[in-house]
């Protein structure tokens, strides 16, 4: 089992799961790796911008199947999701709150907390054999992995109704249709088209990306009048930043920002 770490152009970092890490992304023995590669990655001074793929036929197939039979057979089933969930879940939530954008390069199937892995990210990139699927329902649980938070974000209510209730398994194309695959590009080409994405949208400064992020991600539990509160403070604090500085003065001198 692999997880892949490549430092490639302009502080973009890229993550790759490959072997069992692909395949078993869910276990006690590989989650620990990968969120250790991310976590890396996220608090990296020289990181922008990271970009998370997989290998062969799998971006991340989700638990381990068979771990999950032999916890039933040792009465373990509750303490081995215990553990899963104890890592995965805070690695999503410092996804979601770090200024660092994570790119989903999904090659492959995603499922599971696979899934929430990726719809954790920033944006997603599908080649066209890339899939989604919950799968929880065909294995007798509920979901998890943030996929009952995430999935409506992009594709309404309802919509992730469907998919979970009938088990459904999105392709690439209607996946990007519903909104869940931002682009579909060809496979020789996923890295290059994830790696500039992670480019364009990292370029700005930390207090930019980190309380967009944090707005878009709150919009929909305040109600309006909370929400530009919380605007006006966090546009406040933007105004005593390096980054707001240098953004003033590259827009009156008519040349590019250096963040």
């Amino acid at each position: 089992m692999t997880v892949e770490s490549v430092d490639l152009e302009n502080g973009v970092r890229l993550i790759r799961f490959s072997g069992q890490s692909a395949t078993q992304s869910f276990s006690r023995a590989s989650l620990p790796q990968i969120a250790k590669a991310i976590d890396a990655g996220l608090i990296h001074p020289n990181v922008r911008a990271m970009v998370l793929t997989g290998e062969g036929k799998f971006f991340s197939a989700g638990a381990d199947i068979h771990a999950f039979a032999q916890s039933i057979e040792d009465g373990d089933a509750p303490q081995l999701i215990r553990d899963l969930t104890g890592v995965l879940h805070p690695l999503l939530i410092r996804m979601r709150q770090s200024p660092t954008i994570c790119i989903a390069a999904i090659n492959g199937a995603c499922a599971g907390g696979g899934l929430g892995l990726a719809l954790a990210c920033d944006a997603r990139i599908g080649s066209p054999t890339a899939k989604m699927a919950a799968s929880y329902a065909g294995m007798g649980l509920s979901p998890d992995g943030g996929t009952t938070w995430l999935l409506p974000r992009l594709v309404g209510d309802q919509t992730s109704r469907r998919f979970f209730f009938e088990n459904e398994i999105w392709s690439a194309e209607q996946a990007a249709a519903l909104g869940a695959i931002d682009a579909i590009v060809e496979h020789d080409g996923l890295i290059e088209a994830a790696t500039a994405m992670a480019l364009r949208w990292s370029q700005w400064g930390n207090h930019t990306k980190e309380a967009t992020k944090h707005l878009l991600d709150v919009q929909s539990v305040q109600d309006f009048e909370t929400h530009l509160k919380h605007e006006r403070t966090l546009i406040e604090a933007a105004g005593t930043t390096e980054a707001f500085k240098e953004g003033v003065a590259a827009f009156i001198e008519k040349r590019k920002p250096e963040f």
